[in-house]
């Protein structure tokens, strides 16, 4: 069991800052052009309050926020120390990602992690969530990982309950398991004629949204040594992640969840993700 969580929150937001959506306000237009995801105003609130209300609500207590450098309002919005800001009953600390020289992007989710137990050694001995600052989920994602037995873990999210558009699933990558529940691989866009073999074995199609848990035990010398994505240039989570997963078999328990998970990719989710926060937030949420 633990209580802490990383929030991956250091991104470039670059299909974000090059999306279109001639609806939006000049003012939120804006701040998606400029923010990072996680700071856009949605419904009078940063996304990145409702993905820490859920977190909370689902038990976790210390958060470590990955940022890029100079990016001042998020101690602004959550507090000016560099670690251990009260908010709403949350602990906040920062990590900064800082770029290598040479690029002009951060290196990948990967190093966003590794960065992170590089900035707090301890997490390097803990068990630890990482999730994305760009999708909001449920509080019961969050107790059940953190609760999980299994030191490494992520929520395994049935396909068809995704309320997206079939094209947008269709670039989901699906993910493999053991017949007791262990991840062994995640593949994008599978061949067609290979789909049927990533049915579990409740018969349904499985997707990975990003949201884990680790061990910094066995998963920090995965981190330092993730390999570079060729195709993208960065170290990716999901690298590393198979990388142990091959090097020590049933290392990582999936956990099934069926529901839909909101998601911030480009500008035409901002409305729906409005929509979304009216109908399941209100005010008095927050006073808990």
């Amino acid at each position: 069991m633990t209580e802490h969580l990383i929030i991956l929150a250091g991104g470039a937001s670059s299909r974000m800052k090059k999306s279109e959506d001639s609806s939006l306000s000049k003012d939120v237009a804006g701040q998606a052009n400029t923010r990072s995801k996680a700071l856009i105003t949605l419904n009078n609130r940063p996304m990145l309050d409702y993905v820490l209300y859920n977190a909370r609500e689902g038990g976790i207590k210390n958060v470590i926020i990955v940022i890029s450098p100079n990016d001042a309002l998020f101690k602004e919005l959550y507090g000016d120390k560099d670690a251990y800001n009260s908010f709403n009953g949350l602990s906040i600390s920062y990590a900064v990602q800082h770029i290598p020289e040479g690029r002009e992007k951060p290196f990948g989710t990967a190093d966003a992690v590794f960065q992170a137990l590089e900035q707090y050694p301890e997490m390097q001995e803990q068990e630890f969530l990482v999730c994305n600052c760009d999708n909001l989920y449920s509080p019961q994602a969050f107790e059940l990982l953190r609760k999980a037995s299994a030191k490494n873990a992520l929520i395994n999210y049935d396909r068809d309950a995704l309320d997206f558009s079939m094209e947008r699933i269709s670039r989901f990558a699906l993910t493999r398991t053991h017949k007791n529940g262990y991840l062994t691989g995640i593949v994008e866009k599978p061949q067609s004629d290979e789909i049927e073999k990533f049915k579990d074995t409740e018969g349904k199609f499985r997707v990975s949204m990003n949201i884990f848990k680790f061990d910094g035990n066995l998963f920090y010398d995965y981190l330092k040594n993730c390999p570079v994505n060729v195709q993208r240039n960065e170290k990716e989570l999901p690298t590393a992640l198979l990388n142990m997963v091959a090097d020590y078999p049933k290392s990582v328990k999936t956990i099934p969840l069926s529901e839909h998970v909101p998601d911030l990719t480009s500008k035409s989710d901002i409305k729906q993700m409005n929509a979304y926060l009216s109908n399941h937030f209100t005010s008095e949420d927050w006073t808990r």
